[in-house]
């Protein structure tokens, strides 16, 4: 009897864990300590790890390292996991090393056709794990838009209907300032990336953005106001998310979220953005990330909000939503928290050898959403679901019911 071609390749119980920035919190990285039998932490200088250890309560937890390209691929062995916490543009030659050292790889950005190329190679060569959109957004909203198709069709059934999806998500202030917003890093990227133009739908029809801000629109939370607005290209994510064929789209946008007022304070931001000079945009960035910086005392808050509403032609209607809202605390971001422990949650499940070889996103099957939502809910990252129609019941979102 042939092999499981989805069977993935053992796994060492060695975990890479590469960079060490912002983004790597206590609770991620703690369990991913907790679970593997050997961590490795690579940063710019082995000091630089054992502080950023230390910094994060984990102080001997895991063997530190000096990340050079010719001594991360001297340690790298079949079976071990790569973990990139490294910008996106760093991912591709680390999948490409493991891929050559028979190892898994996982990281929380999107999938470039580069991974996803080097995926389909992983999946057919090595029968590794190549774990993409696994932290917060890409990743948690990913599980709560497949948690709410799921129970929608089990609400309704395989019937024709008009659906409405929104997935907004937003890093902000806990306590709002002038500028609504802090920056923690990439000043830059941050505003370069109101320049790239957003594919969505609204009133059936497909629209394009040309700058982002423009569409922006009130979105009212758990009687909150904030400021909505559609981000990159949504479309792809109609298949990803297995909407059926017969649900007919009135809305289907992905998008971030900010705090009210943040198209009136932001206003010199979108006309440097506009006038699409990027020296200009960088000075700006690195000016306002000094004028609004995060420090020491400043907690952040982190508000995601996934709702899919249905009407079908006899008339029936239901509508569900899922609204994750977290405050950093001394010890530890919500940003950090949030991006940071869905991943991890993922690297013990390669480690379990629960994953199939070959590209995954976050969890993808009704089974493993529930898995990974429970287990994120158990571990403080739980949200308010709500079901309708009629007056609305409010649960946890740690698990599908």
């Amino acid at each position: 009897m042939s092999a499981d071609p989805s069977a993935p390749a053992p796994a060492s119980g060695t975990v890479h864990w590469i960079g060490t920035g912002l983004s790597t919190g206590r609770s991620g990285l703690g369990l991913v300590c907790e679970r593997a039998r050997r961590v490795v932490l690579w940063d710019r200088t082995a000091e630089r790890a054992a502080e950023r250890l230390a910094a994060l309560g984990l102080a001997g937890r895991a063997e530190v390292r000096a990340l050079t390209p010719q001594a991360l691929a001297a340690e790298v062995a079949a079976g071990d996991v790569l973990v990139s916490m490294l910008p996106a543009a760093e991912h591709a030659p680390l999948l490409r090393l493991a891929i050559d050292r028979r190892a898994h790889f996982a990281c929380t950005s999107y999938v470039s056709p580069e991974l996803a190329a080097l995926a389909g190679e992983a999946a057919a060569k090595t029968r590794t794990v190549v774990l993409t959109e696994a932290g917060l957004d890409p990743g948690i909203d990913h599980l709560m838009a497949h948690d709410l198709v799921a129970r929608a069709r089990r609400a309704l059934g395989e019937v024709p209907a008009t659906a409405a999806f929104t997935s907004y998500c937003g890093g902000v202030p806990a306590v709002p300032n002038s500028f609504r917003y802090r920056f923690s890093w990439a000043p830059y990227g941050v505003l370069a990336a109101l320049g790239s133009p957003a594919r969505y739908i609204d009133g059936g029809a497909e629209l394009t953005a040309a700058r982002p801000w423009e569409a922006t629109r009130t979105q009212t939370l758990a009687g909150e106001d904030f400021e909505v607005y559609p981000n990159r290209d949504s479309l792809p994510f109609v298949a990803q998310y297995g909407i059926p064929d017969h649900w007919r789209l009135d809305t289907f946008v992905r998008g971030t979220l900010r705090n009210a007022g943040w198209r009136t304070a932001w206003k010199e931001v979108f006309e440097t953005v506009s006038a699409g000079d990027a020296g200009a945009v960088r000075a700006l960035a690195a000016e306002l990330a000094a004028r609004h910086p995060t420090t020491a005392d400043d907690r952040d808050r982190v508000v995601l909000s996934v709702a899919l509403e249905l009407r079908t032609e006899s008339g029936a209607h239901w509508r569900g939503s899922h609204l994750l809202d977290l405050t950093g605390d001394p010890a530890e971001s919500a940003m950090a928290r949030c991006v940071c422990l869905p991943l991890a949650y993922g690297v013990t499940r390669i480690l379990d050898g629960a994953l199939p070889a070959g590209l995954g996103r976050a969890a993808e099957s009704p089974e493993e959403t529930g898995r990974w939502l429970g287990f994120l809910g158990a571990h403080g990252l739980r949200g308010a679901f709500a079901e309708g129609p009629g007056p609305s019941s409010s649960t946890s979102s740690g698990a599908p019911a």
